[in-house]
């Protein structure tokens, strides 16, 4: 284990970091903490070269996963290898923070270069069958009124699914704004589409609970499950169901929801400032990196505008 691991992760919880983000550094350190103990290199002795292997670890299929219970069976992408790298970071900048030994800088641990991926979003009907799909591919009432209204949620506000899924009922107004707090305790307001509304009430008409959590599982409830709300998982894995039926060939999943979101939005002229708001992201590149047109729009705006377009 890495020297005063616990204390960092105890930091983050008292820093009011979101269980979730607690759990993403924990198991990032301990790929770290794997990979010294099968280099066998002490903690007290990594230096710059260890960092370089550590990253070199991280491109191979070698490396074990942070449980060590078996060897990865992918290779991890630029993005992914970047998030183990800065949860290194942050916990060297807290040793160093607390005035405990630390061997090298947090400055020497140099993120990788992310290459770049062609962004993909299903087209618009696509997405409108994907959300509707509750309706006909779910058989018990109740789900398909959860299910629906999460979806419609989802996309009308453009949220995270672990915001979605960690909304309380007191988070709605009568106006159907939803106050919610992001990534990096960024909070910010979402708006409702009157659609979502609909099917929202729709869905809460028949709640006959005292549960403060917006979405709340139903199978084997008893009184402990009315503390539960409806998981990420449940939520990913429904998509992925639901897009396998209507032969959606575009990879969607809750995060194409909010890219979707995004996407049309900008297509249909909103400005990128106001998405960034929406979106709750700290700068407007990041926005730029999800708020793309898709293909087809870019097709359009070529034949449209491109000066030497007619033909002669």
């Amino acid at each position: 284990m890495l020297p005063h691991v616990d204390d960092f992760l105890l930091n983050l919880q008292a820093n009011k970091y979101s269980p979730e983000t607690t759990y993403s550094y924990e198991r990032d350190l301990n790929v770290f903490g794997n990979f010294l103990t099968e280099s066998n290199i002490k903690f007290a002795e990594v230096d710059k070269r260890a960092i370089t292997y550590f990253k070199a670890y991280l491109v191979s299929r070698d490396r074990k996963t942070a449980s060590q219970a078996r060897q990865s069976e992918k290779q991890l992408d630029s993005r992914s290898i970047n998030r183990m790298l800065s949860a290194l970071r942050g916990y060297l900048r807290y040793l160093i923070d607390i005035d405990y030994p630390c061997p090298v800088p947090p400055e020497a641990v140099k993120l990788t270069k992310a290459g770049k991926k062609h962004p993909q979003v299903a087209e618009l009907g696509d997405l409108q069958r994907l959300i509707e799909a509750p309706s006909s591919l779910e058989a018990n009432p109740r789900t398909v009124l959860r299910n629906r209204a999460m979806l419609e949620v989802l996309f009308a506000t453009g949220m995270r699914i672990s915001e979605l899924c960690g909304l309380n009922r007191s988070q709605i107004d009568d106006t159907g704004r939803i106050f919610i707090t992001g990534k990096g305790r960024k909070q910010r307001f979402v708006y409702l589409t009157q659609r979502a509304r609909e099917h929202l009430d729709a869905y809460l008409a028949t709640r006959k609970d005292d549960c403060t959590a917006l979405f709340i599982p139903y199978a084997g409830r008893n009184v402990a499950s009315l503390k539960r709300r409806i998981s990420t998982n449940y939520l990913q894995d429904r998509i992925k169901r639901y897009r396998e039926k209507l032969r959606i060939n575009v990879p969607t999943s809750a995060h194409s929801l909010r890219h979707g979101f995004a996407t049309y939005l900008a297509e249909e002229g909103a400005n990128p400032a106001a998405l960034q708001i929406l979106l709750g992201h700290e700068s407007l590149d990041t926005t730029t990196r999800y708020v793309h047109a898709s293909d087809k729009y870019a097709e359009e705006t070529h034949r449209k505008y491109h000066p030497l377009a007619k033909p002669e």
